[in-house]
């Protein structure tokens, strides 16, 4: 790629963009040629996708730039609706650039399936029992899901768990058992519901219990990614600040986050700006990924950052940011989405561990974004700066009057859609 060809891509028309991503080899002209009904999705298509369906809802799909992942630069789509979210990444990813990039580690990528049992007599023995005849169990589990077999992937281990019982919500005592499944790339969810409720007779068989159910957990805590990154401090210089100061107070901003849960929500929900957006365009389940995101975010028993901002001895900025992420790159609406099919061209077709690692940066890259305003001239600076446009629009600028309006917003005193329709009005006598 000759990633030259997007700079100033913020700056460049909508078809002067796409030509541009043609010349820098990111997409083909093909692609370009017919943007438009490329990424839209056909009601034929969304019909078989959910019920009752009536139309399509669009969210604007954007460029994340400037990423520098494991030595190799990625253009990344995003889909989001909210202003600041990929202008942020993308600052924050050529600052990081410059030091290195992203570093990351996909730990390991097992999702888990569960059988959560009660009323069994003997829950000691009923454990004893199932860790003997594992190899039992994974063997039927795999039986009931041959294809992922054959291709390397299947049931490969399996664990117990004794949850007692609990008088506050009157619970009984349970045993689970999960059974740890690679799914490749897939995210695996049919895989696993298919394998579990297979073998769910067995296992009430083997602990003399009853199975209350048998489906995957999307708290995927076998299935982690760790990105890192270090910046040197004269990297981080702002007006007013030095490169040392601002270290410091991102490390103390992360130190309050990780302490504090009400401002630890926000700090991840930040994190999850980034994420979400990649998520969402590549076709995979954001609902999935924010619930076992933010179960992590817990797994302490208090709510903390996903973040850890530190000082390096030699005086650096490190970064770090690990989180279970079950993505896939095959399966559901992947396959059969359009723009999650553009996204995957764009990536360079990725493996399901390499697009961890790039949503895993993004979410790094989105916090230093949102940590470094927030400790120096303050959020609302730059988000308000992008806010401009959405409320031009809502006062009802069209065409070549939304860029004016946006103009005079950001030098009016107040930032507001009543200043935005006054503008307007004045626009227009």
């Amino acid at each position: 790629m000759k990633l030259s060809y997007l700079s100033k891509f913020y700056q460049k028309s909508l078809i002067e963009r796409w030509e541009a991503l043609v010349s820098a080899g990111v997409i083909a002209e093909d692609d370009a040629s017919d943007m438009n009904n490329h990424l839209q999705l056909p009601n034929e298509i969304a019909n078989h996708m959910i019920e009752n369906q009536i139309g399509t809802y669009d969210v604007p799909l954007g460029l994340g730039l400037n990423f520098l992942i494991n030595n190799k630069e990625f253009v990344i789509p995003m889909a989001t609706e909210e202003p600041s979210v990929i202008a942020a990444a993308s600052y924050a990813a050529k600052t990081i650039s410059h030091a290195g990039g992203f570093t990351t580690t996909v730990h390991n990528r097992m999702m888990i399936g569960q059988i959560a049992l009660k009323d069994v007599p003997n829950l000691a023995l009923a454990e004893q029992v199932l860790l003997k005849e594992a190899d039992d169990i994974i063997e039927k589990a795999n039986a009931a899901h041959p294809s992922i077999v054959n291709r390397g992937g299947g049931a490969k281990s399996i664990e117990t768990r004794i949850i007692e019982a609990n008088d506050t919500y009157d619970s009984p005592d349970f045993l689970v058992v999960h059974i740890h499944v690679e799914t490749l790339e897939a995210m695996g969810a049919n895989i696993i519901n298919t394998m579990v409720e297979a073998i769910k007779p067995y296992i009430e068989e083997l602990t003399g219990g009853s199975a209350i159910m048998g489906i995957l957990s999307n708290y995927a805590t076998e299935c982690l990614v760790t990105s890192t990154c270090r910046i040197p401090v004269h990297l981080l210089e702002r007006a007013g600040y030095t490169g040392e100061e601002v270290r410091d107070r991102i490390v103390e901003a992360c130190q309050f986050a990780l302490v504090d849960p009400y401002r630890a929500v926000t700090h991840n929900k930040g994190v999850m700006n980034g994420v979400d957006a990649v998520v969402l365009a590549s076709g995979n389940d954001t609902r999935a990924i924010e619930a076992g995101v933010h179960a992590y975010a817990a797994r302490s028993g208090q709510y903390r950052s996903l973040t850890k901002w530190t000082k390096a001895a030699n005086g650096d900025l490190l970064g770090e940011i690990t989180f279970p992420l079950p993505i896939g790159t095959v399966g559901g609406s992947i396959s059969i989405h359009q723009a999650a099919q553009f996204t995957k061209e764009v990536l360079g077709s990725p493996s399901a561990k390499e697009l961890e690692s790039i949503i895993a940066s993004v979410g790094l890259a989105q916090n230093f974004s949102a940590i470094r305003a927030l400790v120096t001239e303050g959020i609302q600076k730059g988000h308000m700066g992008l806010q401009a446009k959405s409320l031009a629009i809502s006062a009802g600028a069209k065409g070549d009057q939304i860029e004016k309006v946006t103009k005079q917003l950001k030098q009016a005193k107040n930032m507001n859609l009543e200043t935005a329709k006054a503008l307007l009005s004045k626009l227009n006598k």
